[in-house]
């Protein structure tokens, strides 16, 4: 039965393994493969509270932010700014020795056609960067795409491209603006490259980056290489965006200060971005530092990513490595829920996702973006699923054994049945000790229940041995057998006392006074009779298991077993209630108190024996007044 137990628990813990594996496994597929789900909601938050934790950092040096602020548009009293102007900030940048311009605006109207002109001009000088923007029907649209021999990708598709206006739109480089924002507006990436029609178009800082150090990008399915600095991309070449801090963190002049005059050496040998910071007219974003982060730092964020290769790194090994996670945690937390100690089991199911997110929260201090989210998503269902069909089955199994254990001690007396059930090797070695044995009976017994019939009997004979368990508890006795209308104590079990013997014939005067009230409470029929005969013998006896493999049974046996048994009989011969032996008022130093309700010491012939025994006889008064005192 056991064995097959402790299959059926393995099969239910194998089983639940292979299901736990094959949940993650579905979920980390879905993930390896850059799909789009619900998963995505919670990571974001998730990456935030790792964004704070990491804390702020140093921005590169090399990078300047010329903003469009609050400040300029009060000066100029007006917004978007007058296009001339915008040509002169653009030639005092060139003049100052900006290494790169990027004008993060779109030109989409036209303006004057001398200040168009003039802007135009400035542009084409510098061998600026303009912005334009890619707008995409309802729905997500993506098409596979190979470069330079890579495996195809899914690249976003256009549906249109808003680009500036002639002349401006020719005298410079065109990089689309587009963010890759998540549910919560947060920017989470940049697209390196969206497709429109048959024409692949970088994004505003790949190209700004790529006009910095003079040379084309190289670009692959795991990293875009720009000048010596090299970036991971994540899945359809989206570069991860990591903050270095709330607005202004990084450099930032205001545009005014240029018109004014600025010093060259604030912009000299940097990549300068253009672009709008003033309140309410600038495109903002929410960020784990600040709620209105200006479009244009996001830009420049990337812009310093792509040119240091600083940046977050998620890509294909990373997502593999969120794929593993998400197959051997929920592995590793169901094993643990296998462990045989339930609190102990749940306790270490915590353990392999906790080590998890410290590994996920140290990584992103290194710049590894892991997954949080689908960890906890493969983990938690198999976990509380698993672990709530544990903690079912160990109900189940405690109802089991406690209904179990309830059977058995109706079975075996409640003196020995925790004995054995804490010890199932108790006796399986005889051994031999001191012991006192009681045996009763009741005189009378087969007319009356041949005049009760069975069920009646039944009934009887179910008060009697509840009168003699009660009894032997209170004494520290164990009831070793009912026999019909008698039974045999020992006092002894499951470990011998000193006062066993003191014990046994305190029971016996107890017994003989609580039967006595019990028959004087019964109706019986007329002419018939009943009387309670008590035994007790005390000496050495051997304690062991009897019965066949598959039936035993916890008994005494040896000399004075069979003597207290014939002791019976001598009270039987004498009338009496009680015949307790010499030895067993000697062991339990009673002497003094027998001669005052008993008669002894007398030497009695004992059936089957050669010796005579010494006993002390009792009547039932003198228990009576014994049991009283």
């Amino acid at each position: 039965m056991f064995s097959r137990l402790r299959s059926w628990r393995a099969a239910v813990a194998l089983g639940a393994t292979i299901v736990a594996g094959a949940w993650g496994a579905s979920l980390g597929i879905w993930h390896l493969q850059g799909r789009a789900s619900l998963l995505d909601r919670v990571e974001g938050p998730m990456t935030d509270w790792r964004l704070l934790i990491a804390g702020e950092r140093t921005p590169p040096d090399g990078i300047v932010i010329v903003a469009i602020d609050d400040e300029t548009v009060r000066r100029v009293g007006a917004y978007p700014l007058p296009r001339a102007l915008l040509a002169q900030i653009v030639n005092h940048l060139i003049d100052s020795g900006a290494k790169a311009i990027a004008l993060d605006m779109l030109f989409l109207e036209r303006g004057p056609a001398d200040a168009d002109a003039q802007l135009a001009e400035a542009i084409r000088r510098a061998r600026a960067v303009i912005g334009a923007a890619a707008l995409f029907p309802r729905g997500d649209a993506f098409s596979d795409t190979s470069l330079g021999g890579e495996p195809a990708v899914a690249l976003p598709i256009a549906g249109s491209i808003a680009a500036p206006i002639s002349p401006i739109a020719e005298a410079g480089e065109i990089g689309l603006v587009n963010i890759s924002a998540d549910h919560g507006g947060t920017p989470r990436y940049v697209p390196l490259l969206i497709r429109s029609g048959a024409e692949l178009l970088p994004c505003f800082a790949l190209r700004a980056s790529a006009t910095a150090v003079g040379s084309d990008p190289e670009i692959d399915q795991n990293d875009v290489r720009v000048g010596a600095s090299k970036s991971a991309v994540d899945i359809g070449y989206h570069l991860p965006l990591r903050f270095f801090g709330p607005r202004g963190t990084i450099s930032t002049i205001s545009a005014h200060t240029i018109l004014d005059g600025a010093p060259a050496d604030a912009v000299r040998g940097r990549i300068v971005l253009i672009g709008a910071t003033a309140i309410g007219t600038a495109d903002t974003f929410a960020t784990a530092f600040d709620p209105l982060f200006p479009g244009v730092e996001v830009e420049a964020t990337a812009v310093a990513h792509l040119v240091t290769g600083n940046g977050l790194i998620r890509d294909i090994a990373t997502r593999r490595i969120d794929l593993a996670a998400s197959v051997i945690l929920p592995v590793l937390t169901v094993l643990a829920l296998c462990l045989r100690r339930i609190s102990l089991a749940i306790a270490l199911s915590f353990a392999p996702l906790l080590l998890w997110l410290a590994v996920v929260v140290f990584a992103f201090t290194r710049n590894y973006w892991l997954a949080m989210a689908l960890p906890l998503a493969a983990t938690l269902p198999a976990g509380l699923v698993f672990g709530s069909l544990r903690l079912w089955l160990e109900h189940r199994s405690k109802q089991r054994v406690r209904t179990q254990r309830e059977a058995f001690r109706r079975f075996q007396s409640p003196a020995i049945a925790g004995t054995i059930a804490a010890n199932p090797r108790f006796l399986l070695e005889p051994v031999q000790q001191n012991a006192a044995i009681l045996f009763v009976d009741l005189s009378g017994f087969t007319g009356v229940s041949e005049q009760l019939g069975p069920q009646r009997t039944r009934d009887f004979l179910k008060e009697f041995h509840s009168i003699i368990e009660n009894e032997a508890l209170r004494h520290n006795g164990y009831v070793e057998s009912f026999m019909g209308d008698g039974a045999m104590l020992v006092f002894g079990l499951p470990a011998p006392q000193h006062d066993d013997a003191r014990h046994a014939i305190e029971a016996a005067l107890s017994l003989g006074a609580a039967l006595n009230r019990w028959i004087a409470g019964l109706t019986l029929p007329d002419n018939y009779t009943l009387g309670a005969r008590i035994s007790v013998h005390h000496g050495a006896v051997v304690l062991s298991r009897l019965g066949a493999e598959v039936h035993q049974h916890i008994t005494a046996t040896g000399d004075v077993v069979n003597t207290a048994s014939r002791l019976l009989a001598v009270a039987a011969q004498n009338g009496a209630e009680f015949v307790f032996s010499d030895d067993a008022v000697a062991a339990g130093s009673l002497e003094f108190d027998m001669r005052k309700s008993f008669t002894g010491p007398h030497e009695v012939p004992i059936r089957g024996r050669r010796q005579p025994l010494t006993v002390w006889i009792g009547s039932r008064s003198n228990s009576e007044t014994q049991a009283a005192e």
